[in-house]
């Protein structure tokens, strides 16, 4: 949300957590920026249809969907429930879905816009012990892929943002529930061969990019940004 108010954007932003996305939206605002904090549960269509109306009310257009939303599982399909399963795809690619329909009508009436829906390396590469991770990942590269081949003639491009392990809250919480928290630190720096891991202000350099004019010939393509993974 900083980066793209930055850049001249308005931006309605989401959480379940109301209070976590005001105080994004409060940062971006103080910096200048117009920003817009909404409760929104993209799991549930009734949210998204909400959060859509209210951005295309508001701003009278919707020029660029950025899906973040995520869940991580950990551990192998053996230590995996099926309701692990069921709760990664209903965030990590029904969220994505019902943000997508809401908006391409949007997008094909106005002439054109930008989706980029965030993966991972562990969709295209195997990560060990992420196997839910890894399925829905995977998924999200091949949906993304159909809307930028079905929508190419309405001006509509989606790319895919394939992170590696970047430094955020969620990834510090699931290293402090590891057996072994200095021992999984150390593993999850060193899988990236630049020995260290990403930082969300390099996603999201990324993420502008994408929604820019700049990647205007580029559409249906999971970029990599990880440290050097999966070179």
């Amino acid at each position: 949300m900083l980066r793209f108010c930055r850049e001249g954007a308005s931006v309605a932003g989401s959480d379940r957590d109301l209070s976590a996305a005001e105080r994004v939206a409060e940062a971006a605002r103080k910096a200048g920026g117009l920003a817009h904090a909404l409760k929104c549960d993209v799991t549930r269509l009734e949210d998204c249809v909400r959060l859509v109306k209210w951005a295309q009310d508001r701003f009278g257009r919707i020029d660029i969907l950025f899906n973040v939303a995520g869940i991580v599982h950990g551990g192998n399909i053996l230590k995996a429930h099926i309701h692990d399963l069921r709760k990664a795809f209903e965030i990590n690619v029904m969220g994505m879905f019902h943000m997508a329909r809401q908006v391409l009508p949007i997008m094909i009436e106005q002439g054109g816009g930008s989706i980029i829906n965030v993966g991972s390396v562990a969709g295209p590469r195997a990560v060990k012990d992420r196997g839910v991770y890894s399925i829905t990942k995977s998924a999200v590269i091949g949906f993304s892929k159909s809307i930028a081949a079905d929508f190419v003639d309405k001006n509509i491009r989606c790319n895919v943002i394939c992170p590696g392990t970047v430094e955020t809250p969620s990834w510090h919480e699931r290293v402090k529930q590891s057996p072994d928290p200095d021992s999984a630190l150390k593993l999850m720096i060193a899988r990236q061969p630049m020995g260290r891991v990403g930082q969300p202000e390099e996603i999201a350099a990324l993420a502008v990019y994408l929604a820019s004019d700049e990647s205007a010939y580029l559409t249906g393509q999971p970029i990599y940004i990880d440290g050097g993974m999966t070179m």
